[in-house]
């Protein structure tokens, strides 16, 4: 298959450094990108290419990263396909890929914000690891999720030359952000808010020369809609008690104050097979055809009763299913349980919207009467915001460079 426009483009802004970012959007073809980047260049005897366990090890080999390469060609020297979640679980694998890499190594970092906590011990395994290799390139459908933050480990493994920052000499650069104290009982921590970016300009002016982005545009649209479910009294009442439970002082201090991803999960948990978001979903595929429809979950139990009521519908999970799978002979995507991360929620936008898609995309939020929905709606919302702005205004400074 021939190379399409964007991807000529990269290759030929990348090709000529031994680093680089591709910040293309899902469907635009990074993976392709990535080969011919790698395969371009003879001194490489050895390629590592880090990816997301179920992007390598997929229930369908034709939806795994691996296809997509020897679908390509195939690498034509040693080639190790690793998961990123391997790099910090495993000790053997780490030491064994660390004997491995040299200057001949060309280390591909796919969906590279899964590497972009700084403190985390699969990040900084891979920054030693990148250290020790000659070629380095990240990809990835967005610069960043959650923050500017996430930049930096992207770029430290690509070099820490680009940046020359520490972590917290570029947080103090690039953020703005507010400290708050707060006491419990006898105890007292203290927490960081960032309340905005400043520099942006000069930050694109450091990384701007690696950085390859490409939004995705085809000949179809995308609609949103959005159904209305109650949640039973039976499950308000379960969600209001563990909200109280977590929410007492003793439990608090039990947990140093870190519960809110444990809470929000429980919350979640609580009402995710509630009976009339049933009667919703069953109001959202009502007439349509059932062979295209995909179902995203985020639960075992309410995935696993979404399948038993409706055996014709795609089910998947955020988790294991978000990243990497091409599926564009779908083009309805229902989410009947939210996300508060809007990469995944993003990822699974990409699954039906990419190259090759072509019908209409419709995406369907089931909506419940109950306070966490509305916060993680809200949460959404402004993710979105902060990656446009990174995209229509830090990438428009980048772009006249180009």
């Amino acid at each position: 298959m021939n190379l399409l426009e964007n991807q000529k483009e990269a290759i030929a802004k990348l090709i000529k450094y031994k680093v680089g970012a591709l910040f293309m959007e899902p469907g635009t073809g990074k993976t392709r990108t990535a080969y011919e980047l790698v395969t371009s260049i003879p001194d490489v005897d050895y390629v590592v290419y880090i990816a997301p366990y179920q992007t390598i090890h997929t229930e369908d080999k034709e939806q795994s990263v691996v296809y997509e390469i020897e679908k390509c060609g195939g690498f034509k020297c040693k080639c190790d396909f690793i998961g990123v979640e391997s790099i910090s679980s495993s000790e053997r694998i780490y030491l064994e890929l660390s004997e491995k890499v040299d200057k001949n190594t060309f280390i591909v970092c796919d969906e590279s914000l899964k590497i972009k906590n700084a403190n985390a011990k699969r990040t900084k395994r891979i920054i030693e690891l990148g250290s020790k290799a000659g070629y380095k390139l990240v990809l990835n459908g967005t610069p960043l999720s959650r923050n500017i933050l996430d930049l930096w480990s992207q770029f430290e493994f690509l070099s820490p030359k680009i940046i020359n920052m520490s972590f917290n000499e570029y947080k103090d650069t690039f953020c703005k952000y507010t400290l708050i104290k707060k006491s419990v009982g006898l105890r007292s921590y203290k927490k960081e808010f960032i309340s905005g970016y400043e520099n942006v300009e000069y930050l694109y002016s450091l990384i701007g020369h690696y950085v390859y982005s490409c939004n995705l545009e085809l000949d179809v649209t995308k609609k949103y809609n959005y159904i209305n479910y109650e949640v039973d009294p039976y499950y308000k009442e379960k969600y209001e008690k563990i909200k109280e439970l977590m929410l007492e002082n003793e439990f608090l201090i039990s947990r140093n104050n870190n519960i809110f991803l444990e809470m929000t999960q429980k919350l979640q948990s609580s009402y995710c097979n509630a009976s009339d978001k049933f009667r919703a979903l069953s109001e959202a595929i009502d007439g349509k055809d059932h062979s295209k429809i995909i179902v995203f979950c985020k639960f075992i139990k309410s995935a696993a009763k979404v399948s038993r009521l409706f055996p014709d519908v795609k089910v998947l999970t955020f988790g294991k299913h978000a990243y990497g799978l091409n599926m564009q002979s779908y083009n309805i995507v229902v989410y009947f349980d939210k996300t508060f991360d809007y990469a995944l929620h993003l990822q699974s936008e990409r699954r039906i919207f990419r190259t090759g898609q072509k019908e209409d995309c419709l995406y369907i939020d089931l909506d419940g009467d109950i306070g966490l929905d509305v916060m993680m709606d809200r949460n959404k919302k402004k993710k979105k915001d902060l990656l446009t702005y990174f995209k229509e205004v830090g990438f428009k400074t980048f772009m006249k460079q180009l």
